[in-house]
Protein backbone atom coordinates (compact mmCIF):
# COMPACT_ATOMS: atom_id res chain seq x y z
CA UNK A 1 0.00 0.00 0.00
CA UNK A 2 1.71 3.24 -1.15
CA UNK A 3 -0.84 5.86 -2.27
CA UNK A 4 -4.43 6.90 -0.67
CA UNK A 5 -6.49 8.85 -3.40
CA UNK A 6 -3.61 9.23 -5.57
CA UNK A 7 -1.47 10.25 -2.56
CA UNK A 8 1.63 9.24 -0.70
CA UNK A 9 0.25 7.79 3.00
CA UNK A 10 2.78 10.35 4.15
CA UNK A 11 1.36 13.12 2.26
CA UNK A 12 -2.43 12.04 2.45
CA UNK A 13 -1.88 12.21 6.01
CA UNK A 14 -0.01 15.25 6.71
CA UNK A 15 -2.53 16.81 4.49
CA UNK A 16 -5.32 15.67 6.40
CA UNK A 17 -3.98 17.03 9.33
CA UNK A 18 -3.28 20.24 8.41
CA UNK A 19 -6.40 20.50 6.55
CA UNK A 20 -8.37 20.23 10.41
CA UNK A 21 -5.86 22.03 12.09
CA UNK A 22 -6.62 25.09 9.58
CA UNK A 23 -10.70 24.32 10.23
CA UNK A 24 -10.49 24.37 13.88
CA UNK A 25 -7.82 27.23 14.23
CA UNK A 26 -10.30 29.43 11.91
CA UNK A 27 -13.18 28.10 14.04
CA UNK A 28 -11.49 29.29 17.62
CA UNK A 29 -10.85 32.70 16.20
CA UNK A 30 -14.32 33.29 15.25
CA UNK A 31 -16.20 30.60 17.91
CA UNK A 32 -14.30 31.15 20.80
CA UNK A 33 -15.28 28.82 23.64
CA UNK A 34 -13.22 30.28 26.82
CA UNK A 35 -10.55 33.74 26.47
CA UNK A 36 -7.13 32.97 26.07
CA UNK A 37 -4.82 33.34 29.12
CA UNK A 38 -2.02 33.61 27.19
CA UNK A 39 -1.02 34.37 23.43
CA UNK A 40 -1.54 31.83 20.63
CA UNK A 41 2.00 32.48 19.49
CA UNK A 42 3.36 31.66 22.97
CA UNK A 43 1.67 28.40 23.23
CA UNK A 44 1.42 27.49 20.17
CA UNK A 45 5.59 27.79 19.84
CA UNK A 46 5.79 25.45 22.68
CA UNK A 47 3.32 22.70 21.45
CA UNK A 48 4.37 23.00 18.10
CA UNK A 49 7.76 22.45 19.26
CA UNK A 50 6.30 19.24 21.24
CA UNK A 51 5.66 17.96 17.89
CA UNK A 52 8.77 18.63 16.44
CA UNK A 53 10.50 17.21 19.14
CA UNK A 54 8.08 13.65 18.52
CA UNK A 55 9.20 13.69 14.99
CA UNK A 56 12.67 13.63 15.68
CA UNK A 57 12.17 11.12 18.53
CA UNK A 58 10.32 8.92 16.33
CA UNK A 59 12.26 9.01 13.49
CA UNK A 60 15.28 8.19 15.47
CA UNK A 61 13.24 5.44 16.54
CA UNK A 62 11.87 3.95 13.33
CA UNK A 63 15.45 3.85 11.74
CA UNK A 64 16.94 1.87 14.24
CA UNK A 65 14.11 -0.29 14.75
CA UNK A 66 11.59 -0.11 11.56
CA UNK A 67 7.97 -0.28 14.01
CA UNK A 68 4.98 1.63 13.03
CA UNK A 69 1.48 1.19 12.81
CA UNK A 70 0.71 0.54 8.90
CA UNK A 71 4.34 -1.67 8.40
CA UNK A 72 3.26 -3.55 11.40
CA UNK A 73 -0.19 -4.18 9.58
CA UNK A 74 1.63 -4.79 6.51
CA UNK A 75 3.98 -6.95 7.86
CA UNK A 76 1.03 -9.10 9.57
CA UNK A 77 -1.20 -9.19 6.57
CA UNK A 78 1.89 -10.45 5.05
CA UNK A 79 2.68 -13.12 7.30
CA UNK A 80 -1.24 -13.95 7.79
CA UNK A 81 -0.98 -12.95 12.00
CA UNK A 82 -3.46 -11.72 13.90
CA UNK A 83 -7.77 -12.21 14.30
CA UNK A 84 -8.74 -10.86 11.56
CA UNK A 85 -6.03 -12.40 8.94
CA UNK A 86 -7.35 -16.16 10.19
CA UNK A 87 -10.82 -15.39 9.81
CA UNK A 88 -12.79 -14.53 6.65
CA UNK A 89 -15.28 -11.26 7.26
CA UNK A 90 -16.91 -8.63 4.71
CA UNK A 91 -14.47 -5.79 3.97
CA UNK A 92 -16.79 -3.31 5.84
CA UNK A 93 -16.96 -5.38 8.92
CA UNK A 94 -13.01 -6.15 9.59
CA UNK A 95 -12.67 -2.63 9.25
CA UNK A 96 -15.17 -2.02 11.39
CA UNK A 97 -13.90 -4.06 14.15
CA UNK A 98 -10.57 -2.54 13.18
CA UNK A 99 -11.32 1.04 14.14
CA UNK A 100 -13.52 -0.01 16.93
CA UNK A 101 -11.09 -2.18 18.60
CA UNK A 102 -7.77 -0.09 17.74
CA UNK A 103 -9.80 2.93 19.61
CA UNK A 104 -10.41 0.86 22.64
CA UNK A 105 -6.85 0.34 22.85
CA UNK A 106 -5.96 3.68 23.01
CA UNK A 107 -8.64 4.47 25.37
CA UNK A 108 -6.95 1.90 27.52
CA UNK A 109 -3.61 3.02 27.16
CA UNK A 110 -4.90 6.38 28.03
CA UNK A 111 -6.89 5.06 30.62
CA UNK A 112 -2.86 3.45 31.92
CA UNK A 113 -1.14 6.87 31.48
CA UNK A 114 -3.11 8.25 34.60
CA UNK A 115 -3.23 4.88 37.12
CA UNK A 116 0.50 3.97 36.10
CA UNK A 117 2.92 6.95 38.17
CA UNK A 118 5.89 6.48 35.55
CA UNK A 119 3.48 6.78 32.80
CA UNK A 120 1.37 9.77 34.39
CA UNK A 121 4.98 11.70 34.95
CA UNK A 122 5.49 11.82 31.48
CA UNK A 123 1.61 12.17 30.29
CA UNK A 124 1.93 15.36 32.51
CA UNK A 125 3.41 17.57 29.89
CA UNK A 126 -0.22 17.07 28.08
CA UNK A 127 -2.32 18.09 30.85
CA UNK A 128 0.60 20.71 31.70
CA UNK A 129 -1.20 22.85 29.14
CA UNK A 130 -2.77 25.97 31.18
CA UNK A 131 -4.87 26.64 28.10
CA UNK A 132 -6.84 24.14 25.57
CA UNK A 133 -7.29 24.06 21.78
CA UNK A 134 -6.13 22.28 18.58
CA UNK A 135 -2.39 22.02 19.69
CA UNK A 136 -3.11 20.97 23.08
CA UNK A 137 -3.78 18.20 20.80
CA UNK A 138 0.22 17.81 19.97
CA UNK A 139 1.42 18.60 22.96
CA UNK A 140 2.66 14.80 24.21
CA UNK A 141 6.06 14.04 25.56
CA UNK A 142 8.37 12.12 22.78
CA UNK A 143 8.48 8.78 24.95
CA UNK A 144 4.75 9.05 24.94
CA UNK A 145 4.45 8.99 21.52
CA UNK A 146 7.11 6.27 21.21
CA UNK A 147 5.53 4.37 23.73
CA UNK A 148 2.08 4.64 21.93
CA UNK A 149 3.87 3.59 18.56
CA UNK A 150 5.02 -0.13 20.46
CA UNK A 151 1.29 -0.21 22.26
CA UNK A 152 -0.06 0.17 19.15
CA UNK A 153 1.99 -2.46 17.00
CA UNK A 154 1.03 -5.43 19.73
CA UNK A 155 -2.48 -4.78 19.20
CA UNK A 156 -1.75 -4.26 15.15
CA UNK A 157 -0.41 -7.81 15.67
CA UNK A 158 -2.81 -9.68 17.67
CA UNK A 159 -5.58 -8.26 15.74
CA UNK A 160 -4.28 -8.47 11.86
CA UNK A 161 -5.96 -5.14 10.31
CA UNK A 162 -5.73 -4.41 6.87
CA UNK A 163 -3.17 -1.10 6.72
CA UNK A 164 -5.21 1.05 4.73
CA UNK A 165 -7.91 0.16 7.36
CA UNK A 166 -4.87 1.18 10.04
CA UNK A 167 -4.06 4.09 7.97
CA UNK A 168 -8.00 5.23 8.30
CA UNK A 169 -8.09 4.90 11.88
CA UNK A 170 -4.86 6.81 12.47
CA UNK A 171 -6.23 9.78 10.77
CA UNK A 172 -9.97 9.20 12.25
CA UNK A 173 -7.83 9.33 15.72
CA UNK A 174 -5.58 12.23 15.13
CA UNK A 175 -8.73 14.54 13.40
CA UNK A 176 -10.73 14.17 16.49
CA UNK A 177 -8.08 14.81 18.88
CA UNK A 178 -7.53 18.08 16.70
CA UNK A 179 -11.78 18.46 17.27
CA UNK A 180 -12.28 18.12 20.79
CA UNK A 181 -9.13 19.65 21.95
CA UNK A 182 -10.17 23.38 19.92
CA UNK A 183 -11.50 26.54 21.96
CA UNK A 184 -14.72 26.65 19.33
CA UNK A 185 -18.02 26.56 20.69
CA UNK A 186 -20.31 23.90 19.70
CA UNK A 187 -23.92 24.76 19.94
CA UNK A 188 -25.32 22.85 22.75
CA UNK A 189 -28.12 21.09 20.86
CA UNK A 190 -25.29 19.34 18.63
CA UNK A 191 -23.08 18.74 21.32
CA UNK A 192 -25.78 16.63 23.11
CA UNK A 193 -26.31 14.74 19.83
CA UNK A 194 -22.73 14.68 19.01
CA UNK A 195 -21.65 13.10 21.99
CA UNK A 196 -23.19 10.29 22.06
CA UNK A 197 -21.22 8.54 19.93
CA UNK A 198 -18.44 10.88 19.31
CA UNK A 199 -16.12 12.99 21.83
CA UNK A 200 -16.85 16.91 21.71
CA UNK A 201 -14.72 19.40 22.99
CA UNK A 202 -17.00 20.27 25.84
CA UNK A 203 -16.96 16.51 27.05
CA UNK A 204 -12.75 16.41 26.70
CA UNK A 205 -12.77 19.73 28.19
CA UNK A 206 -13.32 18.14 31.36
CA UNK A 207 -10.73 15.48 30.97
CA UNK A 208 -8.20 18.93 31.51
CA UNK A 209 -9.69 20.07 34.52
CA UNK A 210 -7.22 20.43 37.74
CA UNK A 211 -9.61 18.53 39.73
CA UNK A 212 -8.66 14.82 40.22
CA UNK A 213 -11.85 13.18 39.80
CA UNK A 214 -12.41 15.01 36.50
CA UNK A 215 -9.35 14.50 34.88
CA UNK A 216 -9.80 10.87 35.66
CA UNK A 217 -12.94 10.88 33.21
CA UNK A 218 -13.63 11.56 29.64
CA UNK A 219 -10.86 9.07 28.31
CA UNK A 220 -11.90 9.12 24.61
CA UNK A 221 -10.14 10.74 21.87
CA UNK A 222 -12.71 9.65 18.98
CA UNK A 223 -15.37 7.04 20.23
CA UNK A 224 -17.21 8.36 23.78
CA UNK A 225 -18.87 5.06 23.98
CA UNK A 226 -15.91 3.69 26.31
CA UNK A 227 -16.22 6.34 28.87
CA UNK A 228 -19.91 5.73 28.86
CA UNK A 229 -19.49 1.61 29.05
CA UNK A 230 -16.95 1.74 31.88
CA UNK A 231 -18.20 4.55 34.10
CA UNK A 232 -15.55 6.87 33.14
CA UNK A 233 -18.28 9.61 31.71
CA UNK A 234 -18.57 13.20 33.36
CA UNK A 235 -21.06 14.97 31.48
CA UNK A 236 -19.88 18.69 32.75
CA UNK A 237 -16.94 20.26 34.71
CA UNK A 238 -18.26 21.26 37.92
CA UNK A 239 -17.06 25.16 37.88
CA UNK A 240 -18.98 25.23 34.58
CA UNK A 241 -16.69 25.18 31.24
CA UNK A 242 -16.54 29.33 31.78
CA UNK A 243 -14.82 29.50 35.47
CA UNK A 244 -13.20 25.88 35.27
CA UNK A 245 -9.43 25.85 35.75
CA UNK A 246 -7.38 24.16 33.38
CA UNK A 247 -3.94 22.29 33.37
CA UNK A 248 -2.29 21.13 36.64
CA UNK A 249 -3.19 22.78 39.50
CA UNK A 250 0.59 22.98 40.74
CA UNK A 251 1.54 24.73 37.95
CA UNK A 252 -0.75 27.65 37.03
CA UNK A 253 2.32 30.03 36.00
CA UNK A 254 3.98 30.73 32.95
CA UNK A 255 5.81 27.93 33.47
CA UNK A 256 4.04 25.55 31.00
CA UNK A 257 4.62 28.21 28.13
CA UNK A 258 8.28 27.47 28.08
CA UNK A 259 9.42 24.62 25.77
CA UNK A 260 12.50 23.25 27.97
CA UNK A 261 10.23 23.20 31.06
CA UNK A 262 7.64 20.62 29.39
CA UNK A 263 10.61 19.05 28.15
CA UNK A 264 12.09 18.15 31.20
CA UNK A 265 8.23 18.11 33.11
CA UNK A 266 8.54 14.26 33.63
CA UNK A 267 11.89 14.62 35.93
CA UNK A 268 10.01 17.47 38.29
CA UNK A 269 8.09 16.65 41.50
CA UNK A 270 5.23 18.73 42.06
CA UNK A 271 5.67 21.79 44.46
CA UNK A 272 3.44 21.52 47.54
CA UNK A 273 -0.58 21.87 47.33
CA UNK A 274 -2.78 22.43 50.21
CA UNK A 275 -5.54 21.55 48.26
CA UNK A 276 -6.07 18.05 48.29
CA UNK A 277 -8.45 17.87 45.96
CA UNK A 278 -5.89 18.84 43.12
CA UNK A 279 -2.78 17.37 44.28
CA UNK A 280 -0.79 15.07 41.86
CA UNK A 281 -0.99 11.31 41.75
CA UNK A 282 2.81 11.05 41.78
Amino acid sequence: MEEIFGLSVGTFRFGLFASIFLIMSIAETLLPRRERRFSRQRRWTVNLGMMLADFVAVSAVTFVVPVTAILVAIFAEANGWGLLNLIGLPIWLEWLIAIVVLDWVIWAQHLATHKIPILWRIHRVHHSDVEMDATTAIRFHPVEIVFSIFVKAVAIVLLGPAALAVVIFEALVNGSALFNHANFNLPKSLDVVVRKLFVTPDMHRVHHSVHVNETDSNYGFFLSIWDQMFGTYIAQPKDGHDDMVIGLNEWQDEAPTRWTWALLLPFRNPPHTKNQDNISKD
